[in-house]
């Protein structure tokens, strides 16, 4: 187990650095493109059964425990150590990384983004890949920010080299606002490092900030805080987003959304929760309002581009709802209770699958429509799916509902334990004002429905025209690109426990100091 998880997250890094050299006589297949993109699929397909056995090896009887760790000094002079561990909060991140990214090369395979090498796109993936694997496995918070920032140079470039239109002005967007808020981090964990005595996540949460001053919890929440908000994104720290995603090719929305997202919640999660309790306690309201203004901003985003005449670009309103999504995960967490915190995680696993496809689906109406612009695709009696790509209207529709949190699909149960969580905060918490919180933030529901519905109504109903524009329906490679999504989507709603019996007892552990 403890090789296994190593060989997680190192693998696709040494994967990464294969695909640059040249193809084995023998493993040419018919060009050296074609080479490199079965290498992609290969290793990412290697680490997602890896991944897979990793899980089928935990202990679930204890998913509190640390699991598969490896602890090996690294920098003595500072006390950092190479620490490797999962848990039942982590394990289900690590598996949605390796499947998202598996997908993603398998559907590249087929249809790759036009930009320059193949060698290097498959390449930048594979660090990516690496990268955010190790941010949910390390436990040691300088490894953490070093694989956090790890993810945003090849992010830059799949955006920057194989993006659509104003991809360079984007991709600049995104790294000069993550990297400003990892400045920030990293001056906060130095802080909580430093004051401790230690690095190491585990022993921090086990003293739970008995050993951190309140000013110092204070201070350390706002700095590194304010890193993690940036990447989640929470509103008004968001405005990234929206232009990468729209940007970005197919399978780098996909990751974005499905991935480099739940980093930042994570963090909160992981670090700032058991770490920094009175700290959290302190700033847990303005997270709370920031969560809720988010969730009615992205809703309203999303009406103003889905209505008629508004040239809504279809990329653009999806990266909308997410920060109306990611809101709901903000406001789990500053509920501070294990309601919230597993409602947060529930709906980071749910936002993943579903955004992911829809992202996926999104693109291949792009593919085949030439465009993503909601008045183009709506035309003078709608795009019609229904009629002239039945199966691609339905997945597009089921995506759609999925993301609005219809009871029995995986969106639902992360919106209402947060809303549950938001109704009886943790002790301390003013209640009338997380009430408060809650009604505004059920009332963004109402809104996410409204805009997800007309979004159906005008891409997938209407008249086809006596002589309807043929357009293919879904092919074979995306049917097994996205039916994993779709499975998961609906396993997820209709089976719940599967996923919070391995959170639970962590969030349970994580919340009272590191005691079981």
């Amino acid at each position: 187990m403890q090789f296994l998880l190593a060989f997680v997250v190192a693998g696709p890094l040494i994967g990464a650095v294969a695909a640059l050299l040249p193809a084995p006589p023998g493993l040419k297949g018919r060009s050296p493109d074609q080479a490199v993109l079965r290498h992609g699929v290969t290793v990412t397909g290697v680490i997602l059964l890896a991944t897979l056995v990793l899980a089928a090896g935990f202990d679930h009887d204890h998913p509190s425990k640390m699991q598969a760790t490896t602890d090996i000094s690294w920098i003595p002079a500072l006390d950092v150590r190479i620490h490797l561990g999962i848990d039942g909060i982590s394990l289900p991140l690590l598996v949605l990384t390796a499947l998202l990214t598996f997908l993603c090369a398998l559907y590249s395979y087929f249809k790759l983004p036009e930009g320059p090498s193949p060698k290097a796109f498959v390449a930048l993936v594979l660090l990516l890949e690496s990268g955010t694997l190790a941010t949910f496995a390390v436990l040691d918070l300088l490894l953490f920010f070093l694989a956090f920032e790890m993810v945003l140079i090849p992010m830059y470039f799949l955006i920057a080299r194989w993006g659509g239109a104003g991809r360079q002005a984007a991709a600049w967007k995104f790294i000069l606002y993550t990297l400003l808020g990892s400045v920030v981090m990293l001056l906060g964990l130095l802080l909580i490092g430093l004051k401790s005595g230690t690095f190491d996540m585990v022993a921090l949460a086990t003293d739970n900030g008995r050993g951190l001053t309140s000013s110092v919890q204070v201070t350390a929440v706002l700095a590194i805080g304010i890193g993690l908000a940036v990447k989640t994104p929470m509103w008004p720290l968001h405005s990234w987003l929206p232009d990468a995603h729209t940007a970005a090719p197919t399978v780098g929305s996909v990751l974005l959304a499905g991935v480099l997202l739940k980093m930042g919640t994570y963090g909160f999660v992981r670090i700032l929760l058991p770490v920094a309790p009175d700290g959290m306690h302190t700033f847990a309201p303005y997270l709370a309002a920031f969560a809720v203004a988010g969730i009615v901003y992205g809703s309203l985003a999303c009406l103003a581009l889905a209505r008629p005449g508004a040239k809504g670009d279809l990329k653009r309103l999806i990266a909308y709802s997410s920060v109306g999504h990611m809101g709901f995960v903000l406001l789990g967490i500053a509920s501070m209770t294990p309601t919230g915190v597993n409602g947060a995680l529930f709906a980071n696993i749910a936002h993943g699958l579903i955004t992911g496809l829809l992202f996926f689906l999104v693109g291949a109406v792009k593919d085949r429509y030439g465009t993503a612009d909601l008045d183009t695709l709506a035309g003078a009696t709608g795009a019609a799916l229904y009629g002239r790509a039945p199966r691609l209207g339905g997945l597009l529709a089921f995506a759609a509902v999925a993301s609005l949190g219809l009871p029995g699909l995986a969106g639902f149960w992360g919106e209402m334990l947060a809303l549950f969580g938001a109704f009886d905060p943790a002790e301390g918490l003013s209640r009338p004002a997380f009430l408060t919180f809650m009604s505004i933030a059920a009332f963004g529901t109402l809104l996410t429905a409204a805009y997800l519905l007309i979004v159906v109504r005008r891409v997938c109903m209407g008249a086809t025209g006596d002589e309807p524009r043929a357009i293919a329906d879904v092919r074979s490679y995306e049917f097994a690109a996205w039916t994993p999504l779709a499975a998961l989507t609906v396993l997820a709603g209709l089976w719940p426990a599967v996923l919070l019996g391995l959170t639970d007892p962590a969030v349970q552990k994580l919340l009272a100091g590191g005691k079981s």
